[in-house]
């Protein structure tokens, strides 16, 4: 069961990341950036258990708060680049304007 849930968090940490670095939209990079944190939080939630651990169990907690706020931040800024005219293209933006 140990081999198992380490190798659920490896899968979905590859994913995240390679979806981070080949895809070149915005929203796909946002989304394997929260899916490497879930990957990330998997595993400690699993270490945390097999230790009886509270404090992991605590900074999980916070580690999805922080997600969530970085969820928020990403799709606002992403918004915003889509409202101005521009396209959502990790390339296209090469410098930020007001």
């Amino acid at each position: 069961m140990n081999t198992a849930v380490w190798a659920v968090t490896g899968v979905l940490f590859s994913a995240g990341l390679a979806m981070v670095v080949l895809r070149r939209q915005l929203l796909a990079m946002l989304l394997g950036l929260e899916l490497m944190a879930a990957a990330a939080n998997v595993g400690l939630v699993h270490q945390a258990c097999l230790l009886s651990d509270a404090e992991a169990l605590a900074a999980v907690a916070i580690v999805i708060a922080v997600a969530a706020a970085e969820a928020v931040v990403g799709l606002s800024l992403i918004l915003r680049v889509l409202r101005s005219g521009r396209g959502l293209g990790a390339g296209e933006l090469t410098q930020l304007r007001g």
